[in-house]
């Protein structure tokens, strides 16, 4: 197998297992280069020499990938600030190999890695490699250390215990040395860095709804965690996913009809959603203007859909169906008890292939016990804990 067939198949092997960091690795910019002896990560391009990935089994290749990856979404260059450089690099190797082994990857021998920094973010594991640096009057800040230096003994001892000479042991270099780009100009880079950086917001939103997100990625990248996303672009980009996988039966898939198939056609651009708005005495009046204002502002921003609304309180109070052009004229009935139950069994009961349920509620009710089958997003004004779906707080 050649090397490219091997990196195909690890990335494969990631999308399957590991689902985030191979979306990731899916996009990261690869190299081939002689003067890197394994494998090298900036923050934008894998490096990797091919005459090793010939000889590297397929997990080193997968975990190489997956170093890549994180070290990519990791932005260490935006967060190294006065620090000294290369014990900065050696941190953050720490970091993302701390969060790989705790989600089961093999890492191979010579990779640098310390059980002491579990759980630390890459900032604490610097400040603690700088201190035993100054402790040890080992810290030259002219000359910064390189990851080697700053290592433990007993990250050495394994490291050394898995060399077979001297000479293989000169050959291994830590796999994320900060390595330069010089045949890429800076308006390239940049341009690079920003298109990247988009895509790894965008696989990270996508995977962080799915609750498929690596154990540990907090701990990597902390600003995906603090970046504050405004309610309302959050909803508009949610809601959008749906306007590309929408089925309808008008008109029907011309496809198998001839055989007297009745199947539902993909529509592209037709947004078909379900909108509950609770209207128990607990919501009052102004939570339920912004509701309805966000409902309308919906309608308007999409010129093709087909929008159930439903209000409920303990049982459904009405039921009315939307399309585009009609204006958002409605008679709000409810103010007794909640209970989101008989909104659930009306929806399995009177509507047709549901795919989105947005849920306007402050959250206070009763949940049923049972997930549906189409995806649910709680729309509330603050935090409250759900048995499924995803929750969107109006800030």
């Amino acid at each position: 197998m050649t090397h490219t067939e091997k990196i195909e198949k690890a990335k494969a092997k990631l999308m399957l297992e590991h689902p985030y960091i191979g979306s990731v690795a899916t996009v990261l910019r690869l190299d081939d280069n002689k003067e890197t002896l394994t494998f090298s990560s900036d923050g934008v391009s894998l490096k990797y020499n091919d005459e090793y990935f010939e000889k590297a089994p397929l997990d080193e290749i997968e975990f190489a990938l997956a170093n890549g990856a994180m070290h990519a979404v990791l932005k260490h260059q935006e967060r190294i600030n006065d620090r000294v450089g290369r014990i900065w690099q050696a941190a953050t190797d720490i970091a993302v190999n701390s969060m790989l082994v705790k989600n089961d990857f093999v890492l191979p021998p010579y990779v640098y890695y310390d059980e002491r920094f579990e759980g630390m973010y890459a900032e604490e594991i610097y400040d603690v490699l700088k201190e035993e640096m100054v402790y040890n009057d080992t810290l030259d800040e002219t000359e910064a250390p390189t990851p080697d230096d700053v290592q433990s003994e007993e990250g050495k001892e394994t490291r050394d215990s898995n060399s077979d000479s001297g000479k293989e042991s000169s050959q291994v270099s830590p796999p994320t040395e900060q390595v330069s780009l010089e045949e890429i100009s800076m308006e390239e880079l940049e341009a690079l860095q920003e298109e990247l950086q988009e895509h790894f917001e965008q696989i990270f939103q996508k995977f962080s709804r799915q609750g498929e997100l690596p154990k540990g990625l907090e701990m990597l990248v902390p600003h995906y965690f603090s970046h504050k996303i405004h309610w309302r672009e959050m909803l508009y980009r949610y809601i959008a996913e749906f306007t590309k996988s929408t089925y309808t039966f008008l008109p029907p898939n011309m496809k198998y009809l001839y055989r007297g198939i009745y199947l539902p056609s993909l529509s592209s651009d037709l947004l078909r959603i379900v909108i509950a708005v609770d209207t128990s005495g607990s919501v009052d009046e102004s939570l339920l203007a912004t509701f309805l204002g966000e409902i309308e502002s919906i309608m308007q921003s999409y010129g093709n859909y087909e929008i159930d609304l439903i209000t409920a309180d303990a049982k459904v109070q009405s039921h009315r169906v939307f399309f585009p052009g009609e204006m958002l004229d409605y008679t709000v009935s409810g103010g007794g008890g909640t209970d989101f139950r008989p909104t659930f069994a009306y929806i399995e009961r009177e509507i047709n292939y549901p795919t989105l349920l947005l849920y306007f509620t402050d959250g206070m009710g009763t949940f049923p016990e049972s997930e549906p089958s189409y995806d649910v997003m709680w729309v509330m004004p603050e935090v409250k804990e759900v048995p499924f779906g995803e929750v969107l707080v109006l800030e």
